[in-house]
């Protein structure tokens, strides 16, 4: 099916972990005749939560696209997990739709989910309508839900329902911009007479939107003001500019678990968010003129399109989602890919529907689809013509916050394992295997427990491979205080030639990572065994006399020696310098060095005290503290080794709403209790 720009919606389904985005979906495409009946999360029936992770967990992992058709409008819509730890697929969805559908559970409250979700979209420029779910639950409270949005969001909430409320159960919605009521029945809703009861509400609600209307155009303002009304379709009018300059954000409410209020909300997707046809250019980089670009959203132009995810199986292959900006996509086609600077031959084209993919033979602007086997194609990347070559900016990826060492479970399984993940890396942006050049540990790197756990599964179920994850290794180092002196003989006599290298040396500390110099005066040692004299002390830098970790901060000067003018050789020279390297390393104080993190932690400002409190506690300095935006950065240093698993605990301290980075600042001594605890 192809259809244009204008009968086009690409809707993002987001919000807190648990609301009932995935039974949202359900609904929506029950009511479509999408599918012939509600399946459910807890039995795995449901559309968008297809894979064996989702359906163990009753939870989404990966975003999921499914379509459906409405009122001659295509909807596509793209789940998203709301669960922290899958910020990745939020940043692809975001990437693809044009407006999004945040979920919100009736709770009296914002969500940190559904927070992140709004904000996302303020900060993106989505429009989007906020849907409370749960309505069907006992305690459900919409007007300290609406409310709770209104003194977090002032000026844009606009409450467009009143939900008619039955002995607690919702049975029924006023919708204030039609004035129109209606009764939900197994039949869909019914239109009824307007309750008395609500009568005095949809007034109060009427004249706020009317207000909020003219706020987004100026001839309705003036309007407005002359005659201190406006007409149903002067604010419909007023009220979509709002949403679609982001400045209005609709508020709906219903139960997706028992299908209500689920198709007023359909309606309403189709009446007041952003056409496909709609969407702003997006911006991109004209190879050709090398000058930035808006890509409209124009169905007769050459074709240019983005890969917002990746989907890998070892028997289907690789899937790409993408998004068609400009242009038709067409199967059997070659585009260019000025990402990796190769051309694509482009097979099979699909439409999807959850794991149900339904073959096309176009995907025209504005539309999602996935085209599989593309063999050098990636999530961000494009698709262009090639006489028109295009280049959209990358997909911005959260990066690692939590780090495990891998190995395999079984000997000789190494390559499945690491070829399997680093698969799944392909698929999953914010997951990265690295190789750690200091303590030569492979490193799995993703944004929490749960998400490094489901690779894990994903690494058996997909590949079959089995993987332990451990916590990685602390690259330390040692080093020394003071200047000590030491002599280094190796004498050895055998038949024949013996062997025989004498050297006394210098060990002192330096700044740089190491120094060798010579001091020898008189030819005590000879100019040509020096350079084995230096190969041996380079040789013992890898393991220091504490506990074994490389050494840094020395500066090993020769000075003078004795030699044989038989026996000596550059391999006697060299093993008298590794003797003078180990004792000299002892009388010189050697101590343990620990690396040091530079971090910057973002959390609302109710929270600084705890964080503050908590890197007491890890040995950590407080550096300095700023603002940005409405989060409260905090500058600090830490010991790497404690702050390991730190992504879990700021995300405990925090309700989920504290974020942080930490690089690599240098190298400290380390206290005495941490060189024990390695001694142990």
């Amino acid at each position: 099916m192809s259809l244009s720009a204008k009968n086009i919606r690409n809707i993002a389904v987001v919000g807190h972990s648990g609301e009932g985005k995935t039974t949202l979906c359900e609904a929506m495409l029950f009511n479509a005749g999408a599918i012939e009946r509600m399946g459910k999360i807890e039995n795995g029936t449901t559309v968008c939560d297809f894979d064996d992770q989702e359906i163990a967990r009753h939870s989404s992992v990966s975003l999921a696209c499914a379509y459906l058709n409405w009122k001659d409008t295509k909807l596509n819509l793209l789940d998203v997990p709301g669960f922290y730890d899958f910020e990745g697929e939020f940043n692809s969805a975001m990437r693809a739709c044009g407006a999004a559908l945040v979920v919100a559970g009736a709770n009296g409250t914002v969500t940190v989910g559904a927070e992140k979700a709004i904000n996302l979209c303020l900060k993106t420029k989505k429009p989007l309508v906020v849907f409370i779910n749960g309505m069907d639950k006992d305690n459900a409270d919409y007007h300290g839900t609406v409310h709770a949005l209104q003194e977090k969001y002032k000026g844009k909430i606009a409450p467009i329902q009143i939900p008619i409320m039955e002995g607690n159960k919702m049975t029924g919605i006023v919708n204030a911009l039609t004035g129109k009521a209606y009764r939900f029945s197994n039949t869909g809703p019914e239109e009824i007479p307007v309750p008395e009861l609500y009568a005095r509400d949809l007034e109060e609600m009427q004249a706020a939107l009317m207000e909020t209307a003219a706020e987004n155009d100026d001839v309705l303002l003036e309007k407005y003001f002359e005659d201190g009304f406006l007409s149903r379709e002067d604010t419909i009018h007023g009220i979509r500019k709002g949403i679609f300059a982001i400045n209005v954000i609709p508020v709906m409410a219903g139960s997706a678990l028992l299908n209500k209020g689920v198709i007023n909300l359909m309606n309403e997707i189709v009446s007041y968010m952003p056409q496909a046809a709609e969407r702003a250019g997006i911006p991109a980089k004209d190879l050709k003129q090398d000058t930035v670009i808006g890509v409209e959203c124009d169905e007769t132009a050459p074709l240019a399109a983005q890969v917002f995810k990746t989907a890998v199986d070892a028997f289907v292959g690789k899937m790409n989602y993408l998004r068609v900006c400009r242009g038709v996509l067409k199967a059997g086609t070659d585009v260019l890919n000025p990402n990796t600077n190769t051309t694509e031959r482009i097979g099979s084209l699909y439409i999807m529907r959850g794991k149900k993919l339904e073959p096309v033979t176009e995907l025209t602007a504005g539309d999602i689809g996935a085209v599989s086997k593309l063999s050098n194609t990636g999530t961000g990347d494009t698709l262009c013509d090639p006489n028109m070559p295009v280049e959209f900016d990358p997909i911005s990826f959260p990066k690692p916050v939590l780090s495990m060492a891998v190995s395999a479970t079984v000997r000789g399984t190494e390559d499945k394992v690491f070829g399997g993940l680093n698969r799944l890396a392909e698929e999953d942006k914010s997951f990265q295997v690295v190789k750690n050049p200091d303590t030569g540990e492979t490193l799995v790197c993703g944004q929490g427990e749960v998400h490094l756990e489901i690779i894990k599964k994903k690494l058996k179920t997909k590949f079959g491979a089995d993987a332990d994850f451990k916590t990685p290794s602390i690259a330390y180092r040692e080093t020394i205080r003071t200047t000590a002196t030491a002599e280094g003989k190796h004498k050895k006599q055998t038949g024949g030639h013996g062997q025989y290298g004498h050297v006394k040396m210098r060990f002192e500390p330096c700044e740089k990572d190491f120094e060798f110099d010579d001091e020898v005066v008189g030819g005590t040692v000879p100019k040509n065994y020096i350079p084995a004299v230096e190969k041996g002390i380079v040789e013992c830098l890898p393991h220091g006399v504490l506990a074994g970790y490389p050494v840094i901060r020395v500066r090993a000067v020769l000075f003078d020696g004795s030699f044989h003018p038989v026996d000596s050789s550059e391999a006697a020279f060299k093993a008298a310098a590794e003797i003078a390297f180990k004792e000299g390393m002892k009388a010189a104080s050697p101590v343990l060095l620990e690396p040091i993190s530079r971090m910057r932690i973002a959390v609302p400002e109710q929270y600084v005290g705890d964080v503050m409190g908590d890197l007491n506690k890890r040995r950590g300095r407080i550096i300095g503290m700023d603002t940005q935006e409405d989060m409260q950065v905090i500058t600090a240093e830490a010991p790497e080794g404690e702050i390991l698993t730190y992504a879990t605990t700021l995300r405990s301290m925090t309700q989920g709403r504290g974020r942080f980075s930490q690089t690599f600042a240098r190298y400290e001594q380390a206290p005495d209790l941490v060189l024990q605890g390695l001694k142990k």
